[in-house]
């Protein structure tokens, strides 16, 4: 039986057209990319996100000598989110990076983990992907990932 996925999203050709709060979420993620390592890619990926309470968290990605051993900014914020904030929902997740040429989006292992995280809380996340002056955002991981790994 064929069947189709479907899915709404925002796209903003310039960052000015974004939401006031959206926009302060992106320039947090554009902040966080300082604390980047990135020795090996050169690739700096922040990322920030905002807490039910109005907390706002960030992470970078972390490289290591022994590939692949680092990890994604996305996944750095939601795994300290989920460890120190575990009862203040993540409600929004902007990422971006330097350079910032084209949009940052978050590879599988991200997705997966924003399902997951999406799933624990009980509650979509806003994610907000910049770069090159643009950004795309979708209201929920399962846009991102609709074949999920369930265990």
């Amino acid at each position: 039986m064929k069947q189709s996925f479907r899915f709404d999203y925002e796209h903003y050709a310039a960052l000015a057209e974004l939401p006031a709060s959206d926009r302060a979420l992106v320039e947090e993620a554009g902040r966080a990319t300082a604390a980047s390592y990135a020795p090996y890619s050169k690739f700096r990926v922040g990322a920030a996100a905002r807490l039910r309470s109005g907390r706002i968290l960030h992470g970078s990605n972390v490289e290591s000598e022994v590939f692949p051993a680092g990890l994604c900014a996305e996944r750095t914020l939601l795994f300290h989110a989920a460890a120190n904030h575990p009862d203040d929902p993540v409600e929004a997740l902007a990422i971006a990076s330097a350079p910032s040429e084209r949009e940052c989006y978050p590879c599988g292992q991200c997705r997966q983990v924003l399902l997951d995280t999406e799933r624990r809380q009980g509650s979509p996340i806003r994610i907000i992907m910049s770069g090159g002056g643009t950004a795309t955002v979708v209201a929920s991981a399962e846009c991102l990932l609709p074949f999920t790994f369930i265990l």
